[in-house]
């Protein structure tokens, strides 16, 4: 009787482990130097997956359940111990086990900005943050690439060990998809649900890991381009001046920040920028109605030549003002504008326009 009490603390008659952590990734059922005898009973859980490694080799994988051990139920094991028809004898094996459970809310984020090239702003600096849910799927791959020969592998590891991995396929899967700065960082609502399948496909085939749900929190860009970004969405409202420089221009003009004296300056862009704006006006009403619009000594300031215009026609005064010859001509008539008459012909000095504008 006391050979067999002795025997029977020498052999693993049942293996099953109770998780009561609910951080638990996976765990090595302690066998304290045991060897595990035929017919021996294997309890697996629901959530749980029992994985046999025997001398650093996977062998067989199995699920819920309560399992007798026996050769047709381990085979891969049988064939690394040589077995050729049976369970001849008592072995040691290591038997962990892997929760395949879904893990909810856990963090991620990018320790230092990624580089992403655009097509709009060229090389890009993102720094990005959120959440995912995720289960394993592979066993093997996942103790083979992650957890490793850990006894009690928790959660809290798994964030450290991941975290850079994580974010070193959500930038490769983000460039991938060449998805514009703009949408980076102003939908990211969206944006994880359209990376889920990607990330997916990277994470299974690296870690034995299947995210059920990433979720982009905040993505954040360098402040010259949301700068950027700003003036293209004020450009977009505006509708007419699909220009950068345009807009720009006509920015500062409302704004006041240019003086007629130093319009010059304010225009550099060119001449027909400056004639584009002043002959539609904003929204097409007429320019001389509009705060901010070009006035004609800007034009004379900016021509190619860069010489005043004497005398200008009527047309001339009209194209610029944004308002027809007969508008110009009865100012003409009424005094209001002064100028000479060459025959029949009105012409207006530089300078007459320049204090007809002033006043």
């Amino acid at each position: 009787m006391a050979i067999m009490d002795f025997l029977n603390r020498q052999f693993i008659d049942v293996i099953e482990w109770v998780d009561d952590s609910r951080d638990t990734l996976s765990y090595r059922f302690p066998d304290d130097d045991k060897q595990i005898k035929n017919e021996a009973q294997l309890i697996v859980r629901e959530s749980q997956i029992a994985q046999f490694v025997y001398v650093g080799q996977f062998a067989d994988t199995l699920g819920p359940g309560r399992h007798t051990l026996k050769t047709e139920n381990i085979p891969i094991l049988g064939d690394l111990l040589g077995w050729k028809y049976k369970f001849q004898t008592p072995f040691k094996a290591d038997v962990y086990y892997v929760i395949t459970r879904v893990f909810t809310g856990n963090k991620w984020g990018t320790s230092n900005p990624v580089m992403l090239r655009d097509a709009d702003f060229g090389v890009v600096r993102v720094r990005a943050f959120g959440t995912y849910d995720f289960k394993i799927v592979d066993t093997v791959k996942f103790l083979k690439e992650v957890a490793g020969t850990d006894h009690h592998f928790r959660l809290d590891e798994f964030n450290d060990v991941m975290r850079s991995r994580i974010v070193s396929v959500f930038s490769e899967t983000l460039a991938q998809a060449k998805v514009p700065a703009l949408d980076v960082a102003t939908r990211y609502s969206e944006l994880g649900d359209a990376l889920l399948a990607p990330l997916n496909e990277a994470m299974r085939e690296k870690y034995g890991l299947e995210m059920t749900s990433f979720v982009v929190e905040n993505v954040s860009v360098p402040p010259e381009l949301e700068q950027a970004i700003d003036k293209r969405g004020a450009m977009t409202a505006i509708g007419n001046l699909n220009d950068y420089v345009k807009y720009n221009m006509g920015n500062a003009l409302a704004e006041g920040k240019a003086g007629t004296a130093g319009i010059g300056a304010e225009l550099a862009a060119g001449l027909a920028m400056g004639q584009s704006m002043m002959q539609g006006g904003i929204g097409g009403a007429p320019a001389a109605s509009q705060p901010g619009m070009v006035p004609a000594a800007a034009v004379a300031a900016t021509t190619p030549a860069a010489a005043p215009i004497a005398l200008m026609t009527p047309e001339q005064v009209a194209e610029a003002l944004g308002v027809s010859p007969a508008d110009v001509l009865q100012e003409l008539e009424a005094g209001n504008l002064k100028g000479r008459k060459i025959g029949s012909q009105w012409r207006v000095p530089q300078a007459s326009l320049d204090e007809f504008l002033k006043g």
